[in-house]
């Protein structure tokens, strides 16, 4: 008990000095990287604005935008010019007029019948919105994916925050003990017993640098940002528990039909509803009606210069082989698949927002106990062992576990808070 009351300055000011060393030569380190500091809320908006997936899809609502012009176009006429009757021996003298040429102008015109055209822009501006909800779905999938893989690069800061913490303590300990050692106040097994916690914090210092490089280049991919992803620094705290709560009365039935997926799905069933329609409008015959002029040769005619006359003809299909079974057929199986595809993402989107809402309270309760019990306990449980150790009243093994336990409850409350902060995106 006397010689460890006698070391207790040596480990003190050992420590001290190991501690201030460090800081001392990681100090040019600091300043010799530049950070690209990043917020949720910027990294965000970067997203929104490189992503290469939304681009691809405001490229769609412009197709899908394109489709409605096409679909609402009415069909154009169609003009017919003939020349007949060309004589090679001669074609006479005078004017245009009176040559021995036999000239027709005819002009079609297609009347679709049965509202096709105005069941065809409706299926346009149907599947128009269903795109447009696909964007939103894949905004939304993006917020998710960036926010997660930045949590992600939130949990490798503090990882490796807390490594280069333990390892900067288990130096000191250890410079400590080997003074002691030298002094004759401990055993060299306890000195190697703290060589080999100093080893291990080395190798969880190098996972959670390397676990950082990772996580960093993910989110880089997502903003089009690789080179610069080794520099990002995320800045954002960890969002409040008390959000959690805003969500515990929130039921499926209340926001099912505003999700995106679901909207998408909707739009596409009524486009199959109007596609189906279509389908059978094909049985309602159009009709072709054409006017015509026609020029006579002279030869025709005794008076000079010609003749002319004018026609009029229509023309009606005649479904005598084939009466769009298919099509109608095709139309009904996809008006079918709209159905049961809608009733499929209904289902799991009450699924999922079940789960991730049970996720959510389940890792906002495991963060509570972290904050409020667990924390605290292990705190002072590795307080109360260095304490004793100091005094010689426990052994270095004792001080160990204590350190080990508290690194271990830190791990599991950051844990924690990755799932809730992930359960909330």
């Amino acid at each position: 008990m006397k010689s460890s009351r006698v070391s207790f300055p040596i480990f003190l000011s050992a420590t001290l000095l190991t501690l201030a060393s460090v800081a001392i030569l990681a100090m040019p380190c600091a300043y010799a990287q530049q950070s690209w500091s990043l917020s949720l809320e910027q990294t965000l908006t970067i997203a929104r604005e490189r992503n290469y997936d939304l681009k691809l899809a405001r490229s769609a609502i412009r197709f899908a935008q394109a489709n409605i012009e096409i679909a609402g176009a009415p069909p154009n006429p169609i003009l017919t010019t003939q020349a007949a009757n060309i004589n090679p021996s001669g074609m006479g003298g005078g004017s245009l007029a009176n040559k021995t040429i036999d000239t027709t102008i005819r002009v079609d015109q297609l009347i679709e019948r049965g509202d096709k055209r105005e069941l065809r822009t409706e299926n346009a501006r149907k599947l128009e919105m269903a795109t447009r909800a696909d964007s939103i779905n894949l905004l939304h999938q993006l917020e998710r994916v960036v926010t997660e893989a930045y949590v992600d690069v939130m949990a490798a800061q503090e990882r490796l925050s807390a490594a280069r913490d333990a390892e900067k303590l288990l130096d000191a300990i250890l410079a400590a003990a080997q003074k002691r050692k030298d002094a004759g106040d401990i055993s060299g097994t306890d000195v190697e017993r703290i060589k080999v916690d100093a080893l291990r914090i080395k190798n969880e210092l190098a996972a959670a640098k390397g676990e950082l490089v990772r996580t960093r280049n993910t989110i880089g991919v997502l903003l089009g940002e690789a080179d610069r992803a080794s520099m990002l620094d995320a800045t954002d705290p960890w969002p409040a528990l008390e959000l959690a709560d805003s969500y515990d009365q929130i039921m499926p039935e209340q926001i099912i039909d505003a999700r995106a997926d679901v909207r998408a799905a909707a739009a596409r069933l009524e486009a199959a509803k109007t596609g189906s329609k279509f389908a059978q409008s094909l049985r309602t015959r159009d009709v072709t009606v054409g006017m015509q002029y026609e020029h006579y040769p002279q030869s025709a005619v005794s008076s000079s210069g010609g003749a002319s006359s004018y026609g009029v003809s229509v023309q009606i299909p005649l479904f005598v082989r084939y009466y769009y079974g298919g099509e109608i057929r095709a139309a009904e199986a996809n008006l079918d698949n709209a159905n049961d595809t809608l009733s499929k993402i209904r289902d799991a989107a009450v699924s999922e927002i079940l789960r991730t809402k049970s996720a959510l309270q389940n890792a906002a309760e495991r963060v509570r106990r972290n904050r409020d019990a667990l924390m605290p306990s292990a705190e002072k449980a590795a307080n109360a062992a260095e304490f004793a150790y100091l005094n010689g009243a426990a052994g270095v093994m004792d001080v160990l576990d204590a350190r080990r336990t508290l690194r271990i409850t830190r791990l599991d409350a950051l844990a924690a808070l990755v799932d809730y902060s992930k359960s909330l995106a």
